[in-house]
């Protein structure tokens, strides 16, 4: 089971649903017979309200699932209501992007296509913060906490069991020049340095890779548990995208993997960084 309160909360939803498939019922009709009102239930199932205990009780006797079974997603319901450490930081992280990082936390591999900025998992407080501070109406308590958390996901990374991350980084995110030329030069030997974590592999897209099919960055989330199917996310300035169904994660598979076969090789994509970090050096 997946250990976020986050990823809880997606297995309880998606264990509900299928209780629910199962029975051949719809949440109107589970909602009937239990005296709720079938957004409730939909509700529960889409993981965008609170799900008591009580509330998972009445539905295991309401499908007659066996007792082995009530009481795990009744521990889920329970457990899901904890917070995650990111949580403490309050204003700095808003709640969509919250969602994010407790699949994160859980997910076994990522693959993300960065085309504008480099990826969060690899950048300097610096580069964050000039981005944060020219990106969001934020207070400067608010940037701070937001920079601080970007900068302790970055340990997953480091640590035992770390998951199999894989980034492709568009030509242009490495010479954009966010803040001056020197936090740059600092910025691309913070890309190299965690480029060479056994966890990592990098890939740099040139700007002679010719036509792709990507409009934007996206990230692809793949958990241990084969319960917890795969997931597409994007963001934006005030909202995410999860894409969950099967369609979507495949073009998505599809469209890392052609952008993959275009980009230069990790040992070249890291010659090709090493020759922009010396023009920013000059």
């Amino acid at each position: 089971m997946a250990g976020s309160p986050t990823a809880r909360r997606r297995r309880l939803s998606i264990e509900l649903k299928k209780l629910r498939e199962q029975s051949s019922l719809t949440c109107a009709q589970v909602g009937a017979a239990l005296d709720w009102s079938g957004s409730k239930v939909n509700r529960m199932e889409t993981g965008s309200g609170r799900v008591q205990p009580s509330d998972i009780d009445a539905l295991c006797r309401f499908y007659a699932t066996s007792d082995e079974l009530r009481e795990f997603l009744m521990t889920l319901a329970r457990q899901a209501k904890t917070r995650g450490w990111w949580q403490v930081h309050g204003a700095g992280i808003p709640e969509w992007f919250s969602i994010y990082i407790g699949l994160e936390r859980d997910a076994s591999s990522f693959r993300q296509y960065q085309c504008e900025v480099l990826p969060g998992l690899m950048q300097t407080a610096a580069y964050a913060g000039e981005l944060h501070w020219t990106g969001a109406h934020m207070s400067t308590q608010a940037m701070e906490r937001a920079v601080r958390v970007r900068m302790e996901r970055q340990e997953m990374l480091r640590e035992p069991g770390a998951p199999d991350a894989w980034f492709i980084v568009n030509e242009g995110a490495l010479r954009n020049v966010i803040g001056n030329r020197e936090l740059m030069r600092e910025q691309l030997e913070r890309v190299l340095e965690t480029s060479e974590l056994a966890s990592v592999t990098l890939q740099v897209l040139p700007f002679d890779s010719g036509t792709h099919p990507v409009t934007g960055a996206f990230t692809l989330l793949g958990f241990p548990d084969q319960e917890d199917p795969d997931l597409v996310y994007r963001d934006g300035i005030t909202d995410a995208v999860y894409l969950e169904g099967e369609h979507h994660v495949r073009e998505y598979t599809r469209a890392f993997d052609g952008l993959r076969a275009a980009a230069l090789s990790p040992p070249r994509s890291a010659e090709l960084i090493r020759t922009v970090l010396k023009e920013y050096a000059r």
